[in-house]
């Protein structure tokens, strides 16, 4: 099992979620790579081998970086050959401003891997309260669902809650546990109708 975290960091808040992410996946699963969004442009064969993508990008301006953007149009040639049908997909977004339209992000991160034919992991994290009915920081702290939402400073590489990162290693771990589900979920399937075809 592979799973690949691609992502493009302005200022390096997206690439230390990639790696909380990366560092929860990994104790699922051994085969975790992390590549920039420039690197995937040059490396398409690591994502057609990988059973899982997860895609991260900031919020600039209500969606995905131009950069992201540059590496999403790229993938015309896995979109046409299909390359991607049936994988995982499941995507992540940073911003400095508690709203900053992240949703907006995970939205086009999602219709772009439901255009490749791709299976979206939501958070499927609840966030928490306390007695009183306030939300606590931590896990999801930003309440979200369609993926994984994290708040950083404008500038310096610190997350206003640090409780974000660990939601973010939560996450991967969800991920990775999903994909190996999925994997063996198939090849009990493959194995059933071969079985079922022999006797046949």
């Amino acid at each position: 099992m592979k799973i690949a975290i691609i992502y493009h960091s302005g200022f390096g808040h997206t690439k230390m979620v990639a790696e909380r992410i990366a560092e929860g996946a990994r104790k699922v699963v051994d085969d975790v790579i992390l590549l920039t969004s420039k690197m995937a442009i040059q490396h398409p064969h690591l994502l057609i081998e990988s059973d899982t993508l997860v895609f991260g990008s900031p919020t600039y301006f209500g969606n995905v970086s131009a950069e992201f953007k540059l590496f999403m149009e790229s993938t015309g040639s896995a979109w046409a050959n299909q390359h991607w049908k049936d994988k995982l997909a499941a995507g992540f977004t940073n911003s400095s401003s508690i709203n900053g339209d992240k949703l907006n992000t995970l939205t086009n991160l999602s219709i772009f891997a439901a255009q490749h034919g791709m299976l979206w992991i939501p958070l499927g994290i609840m966030p928490q309260y306390d007695s009183a009915g306030k939300q606590l920081s931590e896990p999801n702290g930003m309440a979200s669902y369609l993926g994984l939402m994290t708040l950083s400073s404008n500038s310096h590489e610190e997350f206003y809650d640090p409780a974000d990162l660990h939601t973010a290693e939560l996450f991967g771990q969800r991920i990775a546990t999903l994909t190996q589900q999925l994997k063996a979920d198939s090849k009990s399937n493959i194995e059933n109708f071969t079985f079922l075809t022999a006797k046949q």
